[in-house]
């Protein structure tokens, strides 16, 4: 069962647009890479392409904190005994 469904019109040129719900849903953006994945029951996964450069674990933590910092929570400074 989908979580989103929605449907998307393929231009002349074989372009489509995500719809908005979905760019959320990957978090992509004006420039982001999109990946798409043909399955061999003939469904295609449509996914954020991980940048080269890009370490799942520290986008994870990175995404850990934004999400802190939209609920208003703050993070404290490594005591100086740890650091």
């Amino acid at each position: 069962m989908s979580i989103i469904h929605e449907v998307a019109t393929m231009t002349a040129k074989g372009q489509i647009t995500l719809p908005k719900a979905v760019r959320r849903a990957l978090k992509v953006d004006v420039g982001s890479k999109v990946a798409f994945d043909l399955q061999d029951d003939g469904q295609v996964v449509v996914s954020r392409a991980a940048a080269e450069h890009e370490d799942p674990a520290i986008a994870a933590f990175l995404d850990l904190l934004a999400g802190d910092v939209q609920a208003g929570r703050h993070v404290r400074a490594i005591p100086d005994d740890l650091a």
